[in-house]
């Protein structure tokens, strides 16, 4: 049987890495970015550009969007033009290509008032707080906002123009894949957290390269499911979102786990 296509948008960044590591035996990857990162063919164009994109989408059977600004802090200007026009142009050009399926890189961010009114004891071991993809929308950013229009427009296609649509509320990805070193970016409403705090967060939240890429396949794979949100995170010891839907509905569920506390 003939590998799948799949472009991969964004693919010069952290979970466009790791597709390419664990995914490009099992599917016939292409890329799209504004650079080059010499691993599989890509086009370099701006994702704000409809036209200057398309033929990245020619006789592809599914894309991975990742292309996005990922601060939250970014300007409202550079996440109008990258992440709301920019998702939208990944539909689009999606829909007159024919791509049967698009997989996109949402965010936590889209319920992140319930992380930022619990925090930090939200990140408890014992805390019974778990959130699903059922929960009211609480964007704690102009990101976050982003992503609700990213999600919505999804919908949107996938209702109106039968492309099968899967919102990822991804958690923490790192490019050194190691949830003992929690880094966070500036500009991040939890940097008022301690150290202690800051890693049990990740604690909770960290999401491994494998697993991205493991619940990107089980989406591409999953052709009886027109839609779904689900979180992306590990068998993390402390999981205040919900992984029982993505279990359920798409038949993954993580291989990797951050630490509790000082095992190694």
């Amino acid at each position: 049987m003939a590998k799948k296509k799949v472009l991969v948008t964004g693919i010069a960044g952290v979970i466009g890495e790791a597709c390419v590591t664990y995914l490009g035996d099992r599917y016939e990857l292409t890329g799209l970015d504004i650079k080059d990162p010499g691993t599989v063919p890509t086009l370099v164009a701006d994702i704000s550009d409809l036209a200057a994109i398309q033929p990245a989408f020619e006789g592809v059977d599914a894309v991975v969007h990742l292309a996005g600004m990922p601060s939250v802090q970014t300007p409202w200007d550079d996440i109008f033009n990258i992440n709301i026009q920019g998702t939208y142009n990944a539909y689009e050009a999606s829909r007159i290509a024919g791509v049967k399926a698009l997989v996109f890189a949402s965010s936590n961010h889209t319920i992140g008032g319930y992380e930022e009114e619990g925090m930090p004891s939200i990140y408890d071991l014992d805390d019974p707080r778990v959130y699903d993809e059922t929960v009211e929308l609480r964007p704690d950013s102009l990101y976050g906002v982003s992503k609700v229009f990213g999600e919505a427009v999804g919908r949107y296609y996938q209702e109106y123009h039968g492309i099968r649509s899967y919102n990822l509320r991804i958690g923490s990805v790192m490019a050194h894949d190691n949830p003992r070193d929690p880094t966070i970016p500036n500009g991040s409403f939890w940097l008022d957290l301690t150290p202690e705090e800051k890693y049990r967060r990740v604690r909770a939240t960290w999401l491994s390269k494998r697993d991205a890429a493991g619940l990107i396949a089980a989406c591409i794979e999953a052709e009886d499911v027109p839609f779904a949100i689900v979180y992306g995170i590990s068998d993390n010891p402390r999981k205040f979102w919900d992984l029982e839907h993505a279990k359920a509905l798409l038949g993954w569920w993580p291989e990797d786990k951050a630490p509790t506390g000082d095992e190694a």
